[in-house]
């Protein structure tokens, strides 16, 4: 299983990013997917959730109504639209796959597989 996260980068206040996550290894469409981010010195934290077919999502507070996530299923990819950002969306993003385990979406431990993170980094 490799989730590959890809999109980061160095933008000013105000810009916007699209982050991609590129699954294989397993049966992307039936999966849930999941965005996480860390920030330096703090924990991680829930960004927003697609269910499979895309038809449900859900989103942190700190970022609802600026991002967006979508996926591809055809493309094995999910995506988060980040429009809007402040240098508090500085972190490291991870998107995840749901390991359907019943604990809520929001949560770490909803997800089985991990990608390996890019970086965001937003100038003020």
């Amino acid at each position: 299983v490799q989730l590959q996260a890809s999109g980061g980068g160095l933008v000013q206040a105000g810009g916007s990013l699209r982050l991609s996550c590129a699954a294989s290894g397993l049966s992307f469409s039936s999966l849930a997917m999941g965005w996480f981010r860390q920030a330096p010195g703090k924990e991680c934290e829930f960004v927003s959730y697609i269910s499979w077919g895309g038809g449900s999502t859900l989103y942190a507070d700190s970022v609802k109504g600026r991002f967006t996530v979508s996926r591809d299923n055809a493309k094995n990819t999910v995506y988060l639209q980040m429009n809007s950002l402040t240098p508090e969306d500085t972190a490291v993003y991870y998107c995840a796959a749901d390991g359907s385990r019943g604990y809520p979406p929001n949560t770490i431990r909803r997800y089985d597989y991990w990608g390996q993170g890019t970086l965001v980094t937003v100038s003020s």
